[in-house]
């Protein structure tokens, strides 16, 4: 799945609003530009969005159900 095909697949279900989804649509973007990079602005990036990721800690807190039991 491409990065474009995975917008798509968020959009169709509505998981726009779901952080760690957003997370890895950004890695898929940086997979998909890693030969056009330096490896240095790869590690910088993908840095950035580890810490995003760790950023989500507290967030799910009380939101569990709500995040993971959607139907």
């Amino acid at each position: 799945m491409n990065s474009e095909e995975l917008a798509r697949y968020l959009e169709a279900t509505d998981s726009t609003f779901k952080p760690w989804l957003l997370a890895q649509l950004r890695l898929k973007k940086l997979e998909e530009r890693r030969a056009d990079i330096s490896p240095e602005e790869y590690a910088s990036e993908l840095a950035d969005i580890h810490q995003s990721v760790m950023n989500l800690g507290e967030w799910w807190h009380g939101r569990e159900d709500e995040m993971f039991n959607q139907r």
